[in-house]
């Protein structure tokens, strides 16, 4: 049976599709990469290979999906393709036994099981592979994900040789890079920023600060000496202005010192730099310390390590033994709690920016982490080009990659693990930090920066924190209270019951969490094709002058390839074999037979919801 499969994977060999500069290092045949099932040991032969961007599977059943499913086929890493930086662990399993796989081995694993950053995880059965295959592409994988990286040596330095330079000329209809003077200007153009803010090349060439981009924002009346002073740090930083006038700034903190002397100077520097962004009464500012009173990243980490515990799942058997635990296991993670925070503290910069007109400030160490978050998410909620594809993009680019977020650290892209925030025990906190108090749904933070940097004469000119409480739960009341404009501001609810796990996200790779069929969202969207078809055709109708002869056409099946279809559409688009879908057992127990599963709420997550 082996040998009839191992010919006929030979017969069906798929190309190994490489990006410009990409190189193949290793490869096996005879593989076996299983399906998550209930230890079964059902799966598709093909070849694993190693490039220096990526570990890929190219089974037989290859080019069967090549050729229907090109809607949402992504064009750079396939189904079945893993990025090296996006390996988080690697396990062998030897006799049975599960074992963390680094550095070089003494015996070769049977079976090799790859837990991905994206909550992927991939089986592959290596007992009928070559012995001196499994040396080669076990050790290049272990290798190539794990070993410490020059950072020249990184596949983005050769795909950046190898690719051709398109450039972009339109910026409407393509993301913007923000590597130009040209589109900071363009995008204060668009926002209507360009009145008080101006764009200033004193980084290029980043001869100030590597942490700036070359080009960026700042307020028309501050001098561009004062970028120099500090390195960039102390210096409001725009983000982007509402239609209102009011205005999103970022300012990194200035470094802390025990002089006097210099503690005046700063403290002197400081109020002349706040003057150009709050002038009373025609400019409030409300500065956010990010830093002091808002989530640490260490909270974070933790957190997240927790999380994603309950979804890295190697089998069936792991999955449902988990499912009378799983929302006990959920809370304790706190990672809902964090997105809520995450949720209202935007929606608390959006009132005031939106409802009072004032500017804000976020202030944090560097201005790379959470600032990027929450500048993200306000202009998410403000600015209906943020949502689109394009203003997305560009928006990543400009917060998060131009905003120096720390990429190569945060991910461990080098593999350094002599650094604390490189290491590599991802499931486990670094450090054992002290929890945050339960804080109220809506509850106002002490703004600390005021107080400390700026002295008490400026925080009197800022509302008290029981007025700050009374505006926001009133705008954010009032919003929900109306008709949504989906063209204009959108707030989330933030009460803990509407934070749902999204399941599009966390479940799309778990076989079990798949409702045969597609549920509700591959419903909408098959409802969508159907009104479409239908006003084509009546668009062909009213051509032909209501002749007797109406265009033949199918009716299209509402749950046309269901087959191929799954409740985490179109996200995963593949129905994978499935022995029942994902409810708690309790969940289960209260379905009835006379119930429509694809008409109940799932007690387990929401997973209608985009």
């Amino acid at each position: 049976e082996i040998h009839t499969n191992e010919k006929e994977v030979t017969e069906k060999e798929v190309t190994l599709h490489l990006l410009p500069g990409e190189q193949l290092l290793c490869e096996a045949s005879t593989v076996l990469k299983y399906v998550q099932e209930d230890s079964c040991q059902h799966g598709v032969y093909g070849r694993l290979v190693c490039t220096d961007f990526k570990i890929a599977f190219l089974g037989d059943d290859e080019s069967a999906l090549d050729n229907d499913e090109t809607q949402f086929k992504n064009k750079v890493v396939g189904e079945n393709d893993i990025t090296l930086h996006c390996v988080d662990q690697i396990y062998g399993v030897f006799d049975e036994k599960k074992k963390t796989l680094f550095g070089q081995l003494k015996k070769y694993p049977e079976k090799l099981i790859i837990h991905c950053k994206d909550l992927r995880v991939f089986q592959f059965c290596l007992r009928y592979t070559k012995e001196e295959e499994v040396k080669r592409i076990v050790s290049g994988i272990i290798h190539h994900t794990q070993a410490p990286k020059l950072l020249k040596r990184l596949f983005l330095f050769s795909y950046a040789t190898a690719a051709q330079n398109n450039t972009v000329t339109d910026p409407k209809n393509h993301t913007i890079m923000f590597d130009t003077l040209k589109d900071w200007c363009w995008e204060l153009e668009r926002t209507k920023g360009n009145m008080k803010y101006k764009a200033v090349s004193v980084n290029e060439g980043y001869k100030v600060c590597e942490r700036l981009p070359a080009y960026f924002v700042v307020p028309t009346p501050l001098p561009e000496e004062n970028v120099q002073r500090f390195q960039g740090h102390g210096i409001p930083i725009w983000c982007w202005s509402c239609h209102n006038g009011s205005a999103l700034l970022k300012m990194s903190a200035l470094p802390k010192e025990q002089d006097d002397g210099i503690l005046q100077i700063q403290k002197s520097f400081l109020d002349g730099v706040y003057k150009t962004i709050h002038r009373p009464p025609y400019e409030i500012v409300k500065t956010e310390d990010l830093s002091s009173n808002f989530l640490s990243l260490q909270e974070i980490q933790t957190a997240y390590s927790k999380f994603k515990q309950l979804f890295l799942i190697d089998n069936s058997t792991e999955f449902w033994d988990t499912d009378i635990k799983w929302f006990s296991l959920l809370e304790s993670s706190s990672w809902l709690d964090i997105i809520r925070r995450c949720l209202k503290k935007a929606i608390e910069i959006t009132e005031c920016m939106e409802a009072q007109n004032m500017n804000v400030l976020l202030l944090e160490e560097n201005a790379s982490d959470l600032c990027c978050l929450i500048s993200s998410l306000v202009q998410m909620m403000m600015d209906p080009h943020c949502r689109t594809r394009i203003g997305f993009q560009s928006l990543i680019q400009k917060e998060w990659v131009m905003g120096g977020h720390c990429f190569l650290d945060r991910c461990n892209h080098l593999r350094q693990n002599d650094k604390e925030e490189h290491q590599r025990q991802l499931s486990l906190p670094l450090t054992q930090s002290k929890s945050s108090p339960k804080r109220g749904f809506f509850r106002e933070e002490t703004d600390h920066l005021i107080k400390n940097l700026l002295g008490k004469r400026i925080s009197k000119l800022i509302n008290s924190s029981d007025e700050l409480q009374d505006n926001f739960r009133e705008f954010y009341d009032s919003w929900h209270g109306k008709p949504t404009d989906y063209h204009g501001l959108l707030l989330p609810h933030i009460e803990g019951p509407e934070i749902k796990v999204w399941a599009q996200r966390y479940l799309r790779w778990i076989p079990e969490a798949q409702i045969l069929g597609g549920g509700r969202v591959a419903t909408m969207s098959k409802l969508l094709e159907m009104m479409e078809e239908v006003q084509s055709l009546q668009e062909k109708i009213d051509e032909r002058h209501h002749s007797q002869q109406a265009p033949q056409a199918e009716a299209p099946c509402l749950l046309r390839n269901s087959a191929r279809l799954s409740s985490l559409f179109p996200f995963a688009l593949l129905q994978r074999h499935s022995s029942k879908p994902v409810l708690p057992t309790s969940g289960w127990k209260a379905l009835g037979d006379e119930d429509d599963l694809a008409k109940r709420e799932d007690e387990f997550v929401d997973l209608g919801d985009v």
